[in-house]
């Protein structure tokens, strides 16, 4: 079924444009559409205004710049996020890791596989001396060759669910529950932790304050298009709300 914003047709052409953009997305096809779609509505309501513009992208900034007000962060603010979060201004933080992956594939049952990674941590936690036996012999990462050693990792090092974790351990422990991650179940070991220095408010203020303001930036510009697309007759395709793309 053809799409189609405020009666004019997309068309295959921009779709051929569009989708390389998005060819990394969990549903490519789809998030190119709904770009596509969220662009249209704004280049209309852009030029339902009558706002000036030498080409696409300028009209879109036009019509945010004109109908979009972003609050700016006060200082309360920007002092509160760093009180709240002050891993995020803190340098020179690292964690030693071992691990042993038990990796998630079609071919191999879920429950068999956390079965063997539970089996194992039970062995381990029981006698800790074993981990790099273990590793070598059962982990499905290339770090098991060398008993499951990682090296030394900082924040930003691995995806959010494993840094969260291994951050908050004391070293020398054993996580005492399989760790899961988009990768499979593991089994970690923090060996050695070095503590960060926190870096005084005055030099992450205007970091603090750019971030404030882009996230709540974001937010209007969501609540905006929500608007637009409430207004817009769409056919064709059923958008995603909040969660699309906005300006490609």
């Amino acid at each position: 079924m053809a799409v189609v914003v405020n009666g004019v047709e997309l068309s295959d052409a921009d779709m051929e444009q569009e989708l390389p953009l998005h060819a990394d997305a969990p549903n490519p096809m789809q998030r190119a559409m709904t770009a596509l779609v969220l662009r249209r509505v704004l280049l209309d309501e852009a030029g339902r205004l009558g706002l000036p513009s030498a080409d696409e992208e300028a009209a879109i900034n036009a019509l945010l710049a004109a109908e979009v007000q972003v609050p700016t962060p006060d200082e309360d603010s920007c002092r509160r996020h760093y009180q709240q979060y002050p891993q995020r201004f803190t340098v020179g933080e690292l964690v030693e890791v071992d691990h042993i992956l038990f990796q998630v594939t079609p071919r191999v049952p879920l429950e068999a596989l956390r079965g063997l990674g539970e089996q194992t941590l039970a062995e381990l936690l029981a006698d800790p001396t074993l981990f790099a036996e273990r590793a070598r012999t059962l982990s499905n990462c290339p770090s098991g060759e060398v008993g499951g050693n990682l090296g030394q990792l900082s924040r930003g090092d691995t995806v959010p669910e494993f840094e969260r974790v291994v951050f908050a351990m004391s070293p020398g422990t054993i996580l005492p529950r399989l760790l899961e991650t988009r990768f499979g179940l593991h089994i970690v070991r923090v060996a050695r932790r070095v503590e960060g220095r926190l870096l005084p408010y005055e030099q992450v203020a205007d970091q603090i304050a750019a971030a404030l303001h882009t996230a709540s930036q974001d937010a209007a510009w969501r609540q905006y298009l929500q608007l637009l697309v409430g207004r817009a007759r769409i056919e064709g395709i059923t958008l995603e709300g909040a969660d699309s793309p906005l300006v490609q």
